[in-house]
């Protein structure tokens, strides 16, 4: 089977008063709420989507 990698980011920031295109970002990758965190596939897209938002968010370990 192909074990695909994937990444685990946490909300840490809140976007209140954040340019919108950084809110649609972080709805693109599943989260709009502090603590709130998903796993996503370690894609080139995805780690965009990542820096983009970088200061609003925390990857956390396996």
């Amino acid at each position: 089977m192909n074990k695909k990698a994937t990444i685990r980011i946490r909300q840490v920031h809140s976007p209140i008063g954040r340019p919108k295109d950084q809110l649609a970002t972080l709805k693109g990758l599943g989260l709009g709420r502090n603590g709130r965190v998903r796993e996503l596939e370690d894609t080139p897209s995805v780690r965009g989507m990542i820096n983009k938002v970088a200061h609003l968010i925390a990857i956390e370990s396996k």
